[in-house]
């Protein structure tokens, strides 16, 4: 079943500054968005305000043609966010780490942690507290996630990218396009031009804010 996150008139300011406005659109399931602009143009912060984290702006977004405001426990309920930093808890080992998210979304299953892990490189290192491991290996930790079983099908990635090896982000790319291929919805900004057939941008210099006061 499709489903859809609708966009209407937003308009982010940011410490009195207006960062776009009048920004309208659809993100559908079936495909990978990637959301374009220069450093302080309000990429992540527009991230941070479909995932709810922010409620600094203006305008509605829409999940299944329904303020999120009103659903929001359904709307998260389906949702996936990566923000900059990796957001494992260090002292924890990576299993403990992903048994833990797995269990807050309802699927503890040990299995799909080791799968996960094993997808993501990890499996060797599946017992070490995670500030023994380097910032590429953390951020592999978290984006192991993307690997459980039944994961949300609406993922919101910061930079998803950073801090991985050629070889991580081109399985990366092709988790992104799988994921889609699904039906899922990829949201996401990157520095990385990347290649998936499903790919939509929206560059947030189309929608200017004009004259900042």
């Amino acid at each position: 079943m499709g489903f859809e996150i609708k966009l209407v008139d937003l308009a982010c300011e940011r410490d009195e500054r207006v960062l776009f406005r009048g920004l309208n659109g659809s993100l559908e399931s079936g495909s990978v968005v990637q959301i374009e602009g220069p450093n302080g143009s309000g990429k992540t912060t527009l991230l941070r305000v479909l995932t709810t984290l922010s409620p600094d702006y203006t305008g509605e977004i829409l999940w299944q043609n329904q303020s999120v405001s009103r659903c929001r426990y359904e709307f998260l309920s389906q949702l996936l966010y990566l923000g900059h930093l990796p957001g494992v808890k260090k002292s924890l080992t990576p299993t403990e780490n992903l048994l833990w998210y797995a269990r807050i979304t309802g699927n503890a299953s040990k299995e799909s942690v080791v799968a996960a892990l094993e997808a993501v490189g990890l499996l060797a290192f599946d017992d070490i507290p995670c500030f023994q491991l380097s910032a590429g290996q953390q951020r592999r930790v978290a984006l192991a996630r993307l690997y459980l079983a039944d994961p949300p099908p609406v993922w919101v990635l910061d930079e998803p990218f950073t801090a991985i090896d050629k070889k991580g982000v081109t399985q990366l790319e092709n988790t992104l396009s799988r994921h889609a291929e699904q039906g899922g919805l990829v949201v996401l900004t990157t520095h990385q031009d990347i290649n998936t057939p499903v790919l939509h941008k929206i560059n947030l210099l189309d929608y200017p804010p004009g004259d900042n006061p």
